[in-house]
């Protein structure tokens, strides 16, 4: 099987089926969207940058960590297809269920996070992490949670980053400026 393009899944996941109805018409434009509780919906562009960076592949393992529409988390169901396994986790109870009820696929699941915890290391390794959301420094928790060979890619400090856990330890690479609602790990 082979990976479709990142455009074409991002395509197949109709962005309009994620958002709330008073921002729906809004659906083309390349910007954040609000989805409530103080979230966005990401720019389109921001999330085939992302996307790119993380080089998602059929049946793969992975991690979306502050799913919030679940949009994002169709699309990496689709990059990696019916063979893969997609757990993403979100802190907004209410996202929670708005994007469950969202997604189609079987092969992606949603889970409320647990406060205090960040990612879901009860399903881990995952061999892909994305991070929809800022931290202050390298969310090692989650480099925790990665696959020797996996890659995670998370903004934090403003910019975007691309990690690589090695036997070694890690790679990092730096991917230019950024902006997104803060990574929670408790209910505000």
């Amino acid at each position: 099987m082979s990976t479709p393009s990142i455009p074409a899944a991002m395509r197949a996941q109709d962005r309009r089926r994620f958002l709330p109805p008073e921002v729906v018409a809004d659906h083309e434009l390349d910007a954040p969207l609000p989805i409530g509780f103080g979230q966005t919906n990401s720019q389109p562009s921001t999330v085939a940058a992302m996307l790119s960076l993380l080089e998602p592949f059929p049946g793969m393992r992975v991690l979306d960590v502050g799913s919030g529409s679940g949009w994002t988390s169709a699309i990496l169901g689709e990059l990696g297809g019916p063979d893969s396994s997609v757990s993403a986790v979100e802190l907004v109870p209410e996202l929670v269920e708005r994007s469950r009820a969202a997604i189609r696929q079987p092969w992606v699941r949603v889970h409320p996070a647990e406060p205090g915890t960040l990612g879901l290391p009860s399903l881990a390794p995952f061999d892909r992490i994305l991070v929809s959301a800022m931290a202050d420094d390298l969310p090692s928790e989650l480099v925790d949670q990665l696959t020797v060979d996996g890659v995670m890619v998370a903004p934090w400090a403003g910019v975007m980053h691309r990690v690589r856990r090695t036997d070694d330890g890690i790679d990092v690479t730096e991917h230019g400026g950024y902006r997104f609602v803060p990574l929670l790990h408790t209910r505000f």
